[in-house]
C-alpha cells in the first residue's frame, strides 16, 4: 500500500505544483521582503492542499513563542525529506538553507530557489556567500530556518552533532534561537524507494534561547541539549499516544 499512496501523493504534488507555478513566478514583481512574504502565502495554501489530499494531518505546537515584531534563527532536527515542506509552512514567513542541486529540477526548481538560500557545500565561496545571504534575510525581518545537523539523521541517536553556522549567525545578528522538533516525518516519507504513508506529523516550537553573553559554541551546546532532552522525553510520551 505504501507504493500506492506514493503514486497518489506524487500525482497530488505534481498537479498542485503546476497550478501554483504561475502565481509563484509572478511574485518576482515585488521587492523583498514582500516577495518572500507573498511567496510564503502561496506555498502555505499549496502545502495545505497537498497534506490534506495526501492524508497527512499536521499538529503545530508552540507558535506563541514567535513574538510579533521579532524574528529568529529557527533550528530543526532533520530525519526525512518531508521535514522541509513541514517546516517551511509551519515557521512564519521564512527562508531555509538548502542544497543547490535541487534547484536544477525543472519547474520545482523555481519554487525551491524562491524560498531558499542556496548553498553548494563543496564550495567554500558558496558557503561564505550563503552566510551573508542568511544575514540579509534576518535583516529584512524574516525568519531563517536551518537544519544544524546538516544532513538527515541516519543514526540511532536522537540528534547528530550540530554544525556551527546557525549559531554563528545568531550571535553575529543578535537574533535569539528558536529550537524546533519535528516528529513522524520519517513515518510518512521514510528512506525507502517510492514509499509514502499517511500519518500525522507534529512540529513543536520551544521557547527562544537567548544569545546574551554567549559564544557560538556555548549557544550551540545549549540548544543541542535542549533539543535532545525534549526529543528523548517527548518520545517516551508520544510512544503511548
Amino acid at each position: 500500500m505504501g507504493r500506492v499512496f506514493a503514486l497518489w501523493a506524487m500525482i497530488v504534488f505534481i498537479v498542485s505544483l503546476l497550478i501554483i507555478y504561475l502565481p509563484v513566478w509572478i511574485t518576482r514583481i515585488w521587492p523583498e521582503p514582500k516577495r518572500t512574504i507573498n511567496f510564503f502565502k502561496i506555498v502555505h495554501v499549496w502545502m495545505n492542499f497537498f497534506f490534506t489530499f495526501s492524508g497527512v494531518r499536521r499538529i503545530i505546537k508552540g507558535k506563541q513563542h514567535f513574538k510579533k515584531g521579532e524574528n529568529y534563527v529557527v533550528v530543526c532536527n532533520h530525519n526525512s525529506l518531508m521535514d522541509v515542506p513541514v517546516s517551511v509552512t509551519s515557521v512564519p514567513a521564512n527562508k531555509t538553507i538548502a542544497k543547490i542541486e535541487m534547484a536544477k529540477i525543472p519547474v520545482f526548481g523555481l519554487i525551491y530557489k524562491r524560498g531558499s538560500v542556496l548553498v553548494d557545500r563543496k564550495s567554500e565561496e558558496s558557503r561564505r556567500n550563503s552566510f551573508l545571504k542568511m544575514k540579509a534575510v534576518l535583516g529584512m525581518g524574516l525568519h531563517m530556518c536551518i537544519y544544524p545537523e546538516g544532513t538527515r539523521n541516519k543514526t540511532s541517536e536522537p540528534l547528530q552533532r550540530f554544525h556551527d553556522g546557525a549559531f554563528k549567525l545568531a550571535i553575529e545578528t543578535q537574533k535569539p534561537v528558536i529550537p524546533a522538533l519535528i516528529f513522524y516525518t520519517n513515518t510518512v516519507l521514510p528512506r525507502k524507494v517510492f514509499f509514502y504513508w499517511p500519518h500525522k506529523i507534529e512540529m513543536h516550537f520551544l521557547p527562544p534561547v537567548g544569545i546574551e553573553n554567549k559564544s557560538a559554541k556555548e549557544l550551540k551546546e545549549e540548544v543541542f541539549l535542549v533539543m535532545k532532552d525534549y526529543l528523548v522525553n517527548a518520545g517516551k510520551t508520544m510512544a503511548y499516544r
